[in-house]
């Protein structure tokens, strides 16, 4: 069973649901949930806030939090999860944002830099990811390590 297969099964045994907020993945995780059979007990929103403007209309990222520490940042990530899980009503939130390459990295924020997020009613947790190769490897990296910081925050 892979980790995505038992999120779905943990999720949907527990009667819980997950969204997500993706950017430097474009979707990936949500894809990755509804490729499993029965996702549809634990999946019912995703949103993919590539754009600033996205994340602060669908998401409620404060405009200050972008402009202080940026679209790459662990606040952005938290309040990216934070706002889908409020938005969608989910027990869970996961979120992702960061810098997928090949272009776009800085001494400060290099390519491959990802914060992860994962909300829920009673706490947010952030991860700081330095993920190494292509786009292509670091996105499913990514996706990689957002399924396992979700079934690490289940209870």
């Amino acid at each position: 069973m892979t980790d995505t297969e038992k999120l779905v099964s943990v999720l949907t045994e527990k009667k819980m649901t997950v969204s997500t907020a993706e950017s430097c993945t474009g979707g990936m995780i949500s894809a990755a949930i509804t490729s499993v059979p029965g996702s549809s007990e634990a999946f019912g929103y995703g949103f993919v806030t590539y754009a600033n403007r996205a994340k602060q209309r669908l998401l409620g990222v404060k405009g200050g939090t972008l402009k202080k520490f940026g679209a790459v940042s662990a606040q952005t990530a938290l309040e990216m999860a934070v706002g889908a899980r409020l938005t969608s009503g989910s027990d869970y939130a996961v979120s992702a944002t960061g810098i997928a390459g090949p272009g776009g990295g800085s001494e400060e924020k290099p390519v491959g830099l990802v914060y992860i997020a994962v909300a829920s009613k009673k706490s947010v947790v952030v991860r700081e990811n330095v993920f190494s190769g292509d786009r292509g490897e670091i996105r499913r990296q990514t996706v990689e390590e957002a399924i396992k910081l979700l079934l690490s925050e289940i209870d």
